[in-house]
């Protein structure tokens, strides 16, 4: 695989500073069920990194000691953590609303087939990934039958209550491209989600978020490979809006890898680039202070012009 941050260490990114905390998206592994090739984090079956109870413990302490509202679950698929329903449980008996990163396919494999009536009954938001609502498009960038899985699964979730009208389950879908080209806009594309899938499958959701595709890991090798990385780099530089800048997910969030070590966002963390509070060196959850982060720089580099880009692009669709 090619390494990426290399050819993005060198930026005219504007500096940013951080605001008040507010969401922790932590990674619970990077085990997943499926391989998809736009995955920044490359994770898939084979991957062994997983958070340990004791870490996911210190992740509640951090939240019930910063008072932070909203937890963020991420991976691989995060499901495969076997703490992963300890962790929501718990959060959600303090009062943290939850948000479950959801491939979608793992509620059918064998030991999930009850884990959208566990996410139901904790009241647990979903985001689940349908990067097209084209059987052809989707099973291309995550395999052979991922689609048909996924409309399943949201049928399921339909059936349960998600993505039904004051039911209180949230249910949002995410897009993102086949290749090294922007999203669409994503309010003509959550018309055509809506429609396509409301008269196929009778299926309903509250959002559709666009995403950029990082030019790091996977895809970013990808890129590399296929000599499209400086094309690419161009195409998110040229489409740079100042205007996004102030509705960054970095501003007030930040993320947690398996190991309980703290980055700026979940694309730095799979960069390894440090805290930009403490730039020289990891820093672990165990050692953090959120009041202590209010106002301080946040790591930068080229890649960011993905969140930036057009519409721009975060973990909550597009920014404008």
């Amino acid at each position: 695989m090619h390494a990426t941050l290399p050819l993005l260490n060198h930026s005219a990114f504007p500096q940013l500073h951080r605001d008040q905390l507010q969401i922790l998206q932590v990674n619970l592994g990077y085990l997943c069920n499926l391989s998809c090739i736009h995955c920044h984090v490359n994770a898939g079956p084979k991957r062994k990194e997983l958070m340990t109870r004791a870490t996911i413990d210190q992740v509640l302490r951090f939240l019930r000691k910063e008072q932070i509202t909203t937890l963020d679950l991420t991976g691989g698929a995060p499901e495969m953590n076997p703490n992963f329903r300890y962790l929501v449980a718990t959060a959600r008996k303090d009062g943290v609303h939850v948000i479950d990163r959801c491939n979608l396919t793992i509620l059918a494999e064998p030991g999930y087939t009850d884990l959208g009536e566990f996410l139901a009954h904790n009241t647990v938001e979903i985001t689940a990934s349908l990067p097209c609502y084209k059987e052809d498009n989707v099973d291309r960038q995550r395999g052979n039958g991922v689609f048909d899985s996924s409309i399943l699964a949201l049928q399921q979730l339909n059936a349960l209550g998600y993505g039904q009208q004051d039911s209180g389950l949230v249910l949002n879908l995410v897009f993102n491209p086949q290749g090294a080209v922007l999203p669409p806009p994503q309010d003509q594309l959550l018309s055509d989600y809506r429609t396509h899938l409301q008269d196929q499958f009778d299926i309903q959701f509250n959002q559709l978020f666009t995403l950029t595709n990082m030019p790091i890991k996977r895809f970013g090798s990808t890129l590399v490979s296929k000599g499209q990385f400086d094309d690419y780099m161009q195409l998110l530089q040229s489409n740079f809006r100042s205007e996004n800048l102030a509705s960054l997910m970095c501003l007030t969030s930040l993320s947690v890898d398996w190991q309980g070590y703290v980055y700026d966002c979940d694309f730095n963390q799979m960069l390894e680039l440090p805290l930009g509070a403490n730039p020289t060196r990891r820093v672990h959850l165990s050692e953090l202070s959120a009041p202590n982060l209010d106002q301080q720089p946040i790591t930068v580099r080229q890649h960011c012009y993905g969140c930036t880009a057009g519409q721009g692009s975060s973990c909550g669709g597009a920014l404008s």
